[in-house]
């Protein structure tokens, strides 16, 4: 699989420079990609002017018309437009900057898995890991994983007390919802099975993404749009993600939704994913996915009094109780496919 060709698509809206600065990471790879489709959605022309006619041949800019743009759409049409002779193709945020190997990781990890429905990558700058001796003795306010140890949320020591916590490895969703994510899989230069991958640093077959499309449920932004695609994908094949194969992430606020209104998305894209994957939970699930949420929603609340950041914590908060009310009467519509 080293050999095959490789397309990146990197779906962007009114981020001109840290998109620059994930190009120049990916035109030093000891793998370039065989083509890049930069997918982008600005209402202006400051990312337009700067790649549209960039003298190189392998960047392919498309200012996406206005009824497709948002995250899901824009994936979906950068697919359309990716040459019929590639292999594999990777997606990354347009705020990520990739160590020097990334894509070669990431592409030799199909050739150990050659039935693999994806592969994602790993960010390095967002978590601080240690590690430990299998002598070393374990302390409550730490999670460990496979030798090594991060510092544990109030809200995951919480939901231990509250006999909350998910008994599945990181990235394998439990039955109720609110699973560890890939953040939770240490820096140990191996590869992990999982059931969900990050949207932004992963990959799939051409193969795949020709029949399974992301879902435009997810609109403008797309919360967790990502984890809804692969826990779809998880139902037919197995996916993988590759430690070795390293980014940074920078998180970047332009194009992002107000507090209000992540909260509610939160609330209302977590039921949408969770129902997609497991259409008829028991009882005993569901009353822990709305406990898991009405915690996390106090806890958002209680950082009004605990933060500097008072209005955020309160906008979000109120978000999240609306978006919790609105599933009584306006749960969204689910759709499998």
């Amino acid at each position: 699989m080293q050999n095959h060709k490789l397309s990146l698509i990197i779906c962007t809206y009114m981020r001109p420079e840290p998109l620059t600065k994930l190009l120049e990471s990916v035109m030093t790879q000891s793998k370039v990609p065989d083509e890049i489709l930069i997918i982008d959605g600005s209402v202006d022309d400051s990312t337009g002017s700067r790649f549209r006619e960039s003298g190189n041949n392998i960047i392919h800019y498309h200012n996406v018309p206005p009824e497709h743009r948002g995250l899901t759409k824009q994936r979906n049409y950068g697919i359309e437009r990716v040459s019929e002779d590639i292999d594999v193709v990777a997606f990354l945020d347009d705020d990520t900057i990739l160590n020097s190997d990334y894509f070669e990781k990431l592409i030799a990890t199909y050739a150990q898995f050659p039935k693999t429905v994806g592969v994602g990558g790993y960010i390095t700058n967002e978590v601080s890991w240690e590690k430990v001796t299998q002598d070393h003795p374990e302390n409550v306010d730490y999670f460990y994983y496979d030798g090594y140890r991060r510092k544990e949320s109030s809200r995951y020591r919480l939901r231990r007390k509250l006999g909350l916590a998910q008994k599945t490895p990181p990235a394998v969703y439990p039955a109720f919802g609110h699973g560890r994510s890939i953040s939770f899989l240490p820096p140990s230069g191996k590869i992990y099975k999982v059931e969900q991958l990050m949207g932004g640093v992963s990959s799939f077959p051409l193969s795949i993404l020709k029949v399974h499309k992301f879902s435009e449920y997810f609109e403008g932004y797309g919360l967790y749009e990502d984890a809804d695609f692969t826990l779809r994908l998880s139902n037919i094949g197995d996916l993988y993600v590759n430690t070795a194969a390293q980014l940074e992430h920078h998180h970047d606020a332009a194009g992002r939704p107000n507090q209000y209104k992540y909260g509610k998305m939160v609330v209302r894209n977590g039921w949408y994913v969770w129902r997609v994957k497991y259409p008829n939970p028991s009882f005993k699930n569901k009353v822990k996915w709305y406990q898991i949420t009405i915690l996390l929603t106090v806890i958002r609340f209680l950082n009004i009094f605990t933060t500097n950041q008072r209005k955020e914590a309160f906008t979000e908060s109120l978000g999240r109780v609306v978006g919790c009310l609105s599933l009584i009467s306006n749960s969204p519509k689910l759709k499998r496919t």
